[in-house]
């Protein structure tokens, strides 16, 4: 599955990952894994709450150095073990949020030898944005992301 990227407003990057796209699937689809990789190390996710439907919350809590931030969001596309597309623009219920950041996509498919092709997407309402998150150090920090949940998979497979 491709999605027509504007280079203004969207950000993205893809890998291999040596871990079956079922289990990848699983961790980005169960509560008790997400705190394992969803947020670049030594920050940690202290809270999530997942209702894996369209419109269903995708709520996370993060300590960032001592600091609380609540990120409130929500599912707008589920493809069973295919796709995730998430967005802070709204909390459950469709209520707007004030100031929205971004929707995050992820695509998932087999890669040869019992892997997984990832595709994380982050688009963003207008170019400052997704400069913004740029600039923020979304290639790093997605990229540390996606190793951190290479790595907990892989124990997972044992």
């Amino acid at each position: 599955m491709t999605l027509d990227l504007d280079p203004e407003t969207d950000l993205s990057f893809t890998r291999t990952l040596a871990v079956p796209r079922k289990l990848v699937w699983e961790c980005w689809t169960t509560p008790e894994h997400i705190p394992h990789f969803f947020i670049p190390a030594p920050h940690k996710v202290t809270a999530v709450d997942i209702d894996l439907r369209v419109g269903g919350r995708f709520n996370t809590t993060f300590d960032v150095e001592g600091n609380v931030m609540d990120n409130k969001g929500v599912y707008l596309d589920v493809v069973d073990g295919e796709k995730l597309v998430f967005t802070d623009a709204y909390t459950e219920g469709w209520k707007p949020a004030p100031e929205p950041f971004m929707t995050a996509i992820l695509l998932l498919a087999d890669a040869p030898g019992g892997g997984t092709t990832y595709t994380a997407i982050a688009r963003h309402r207008n170019p400052d944005t997704r400069k913004a998150h740029e600039s923020m150090g979304f290639y790093d920090g997605w990229g540390t992301v996606v190793t951190q949940l290479e790595t907990y998979a892989r124990g997972l497979m044992r």
